[in-house]
């Protein structure tokens, strides 16, 4: 078998233009990113992902292209990309890179050529001479997006654009395109990437269950694959979709399409859980967690680069979450998400937030950490859309939080300047030297995470604990056996756990918030406010 590094991997997601400035123009580069790659492998992460830092008018985090095979001029060029990439290879990171293949840019050439009708590119883009009568149907970006088709007066046509309208479609359907993906993915292969973070993969998937060449919309992630392992045995697949969970198996395949999936839905459920401070939400749902390939994975997380997407929850859910962690209108967005870093919504509260980071890193996945959050940088809400929780790292005290010698307001996206959250206040620098700080904290979650395993490894059973408030989770792998419990409340708890480990020595992993009270055989414990326990359960041998 290949090595299934991602199983026990940390994967720590950083946007290039945000995270630090080598010049001075306000704007991150990879030479600033080389430069600070000791701060990331302090924290204890071995995979970068990458969001995207191609050519782009960046009318939307670049994730509007207009060349797959190059770097965005303000962030340097391929050189310094491989310098970077070098870096982080002699400090054993690899790097994750986003598969952007859902959408280009109407500025792209290839658009370009196919609305003047170009015999090659004519059909790499959906067209139709008519307006659907339903092209005001699916949008993603309500309050933003009008229409998913628009008029293009060149072409005399519509062109599809699921996104945005200056994101139109790629025909996936058409086997020049799907060549062309191949193409991408060995070019970035070649320049040492070793995974991709695949971009809206429900709608690629969409694309091809029209009329095309024949062939399944889930085969083709198969297809994917079978040309990744070919060019590179180890690299990975990591999709957004935010499917339901009865189409895992579709996604995932036999071990033969995708690697990893976000889990959308159990985070949709854990902000919920966090909302109620209980734990029957999270329970409820890893108990029905569908099986999936030995070798597959979920990837767990906290915060992203976008909205907290809450669709999938029931209305009244939906206004649960709000109330808790967004209730002005401008904390909002699309009708269905959150526009807030983790720390802003629980208060700048670090036993909440800490326990929230161990509860993620022990739920069954990879974990995936948004830059900035282990420190507990705050939102920019003065920022339009989702660019609230893009703003710039904040390094030091310095002006700019030490992300640039330019003025805040000549930097990429406006820093957090003001408020407890303002770099003067939350910066990596004060926290790296003091013991007791959140970026410790998280450096010791992370360390505990990467030597359990059991964790990436077997599917958890939820324990039936006492008390609403507990997230009781048991793993156990090859004769290995780890418990972990979380208080969601800022109530103690007390836990009995004495049934868990019969004919078991127990061996603390992790502890925050904790009392013991041991009665003979018995063992009992008492969690703190948002207090949480990880531990190892060692089997005593007999007539020991």
């Amino acid at each position: 078998m290949y090595n299934l590094w991602y199983k026990n991997a940390v994967i720590y997601c950083l946007d290039v233009d945000a995270f630090m400035d080598s010049d001075g123009d306000g704007v991150g580069d990879f030479q600033g990113l080389a430069d600070r790659l000791d701060h990331i492998e302090a924290l204890g992460c071995d995979t970068i992902w990458l969001l995207p830092f191609y050519p782009s008018p960046d009318r939307d985090n670049g994730y509007d292209i207009t060349d797959y095979y190059a770097v965005d001029p303000r962030l340097g060029n391929l050189g310094n990309f491989v310098e970077f990439a070098q870096g982080a290879k002699d400090r054993g990171l690899k790097i994750m890179v986003d598969l952007v293949v859902n959408h280009t840019s109407i500025d792209h050439p290839w658009f370009k050529a196919s609305r003047e009708g170009h015999p090659k590119y004519r059909d790499w883009y959906l067209w139709k001479d008519e307006k659907p009568a339903d092209a005001e149907k699916g949008v993603i970006f309500p309050g933003v997006q009008e229409s998913t088709w628009t008029f293009d007066r060149k072409r005399q046509a519509y062109y599809f654009h699921r996104f945005y309208k200056h994101q139109a479609d790629l025909n996936i359907a058409n086997p020049a395109v799907r060549e062309e993906i191949e193409r991408i993915i060995g070019y970035w292969l070649a320049l040492g990437v070793s995974g991709f973070r695949v971009d809206a993969v429900p709608f690629i998937l969409e694309d091809l269950q029209g009329p095309g060449d024949g062939q399944s919309p889930y085969g083709y992630l198969g297809q994917i694959r079978r040309f990744l392992s070919w060019r590179r045995a180890e690299a990975i697949l990591l999709a957004e979709a935010n499917i339901p969970m009865d189409q895992a198996a579709d996604y995932f395949g036999d071990d033969d399409r995708l690697n990893l999936v976000f889990n959308f839905p159990l985070n949709q459920k854990l902000f919920l859980a966090l909302a109620r401070r209980e734990a029957l939400p999270v329970r409820d749902f890893l108990k029905a967690l569908p099986e999936i390939p030995e070798t597959a994975q979920w990837a767990t997380f906290l915060r992203n680069h976008d909205e907290i997407d809450l669709g999938r929850l029931k209305d009244e859910e939906r206004a649960e979450v709000f109330a808790a962690f967004g209730p002005e209108k401008s904390m909002q967005i699309y009708d269905r998400g959150i526009r807030r870093r983790l720390a802003a919504m629980l208060g700048g509260d670090e036993r909440r937030i800490a326990m929230a980071f161990s509860l993620m890193l022990s739920l069954p996945g990879t974990p995936v950490i948004w830059y900035g959050d282990e420190i507990g940088m705050g939102d920019n809400l003065d920022l339009p859309e989702r660019n609230a929780v893009r703003t710039p790292m904040q390094w030091s005290a310095k002006r700019s939080g030490g992300f640039s010698t330019a003025r805040p307001a000549d930097c990429v996206r406006t820093p957090v300047t003001e408020g407890p959250f303002g770099y003067a206040h939350v910066n990596a620098d004060a926290q790296r030297v003091d013991p007791a700080s959140l970026f410790a904290t998280v450096q010791r979650l992370i360390r505990a995470r990467r030597s359990c395993p059991e964790i990436g490894w077997s599917r958890p059973e939820v324990l039936d604990v006492d008390g609403p408030s507990v997230i009781g989770l048991r793993y156990s792998w090859r004769g290995n056996h780890l418990v972990t419990l979380h208080n969601l409340s800022d109530e103690p708890q007390t836990v009995e756990i004495s049934p868990l480990i019969e004919g078991c020595e127990v061996r603390p992993v992790l502890r925050a918030g904790i009392d013991i009270d041991r009665t003979g055989d018995g063992l009992t414990l008492k969690l703190g406010a948002y207090g949480y326990e990880w531990l190892r359960l060692e089997a005593v041998a007999e007539g020991a």
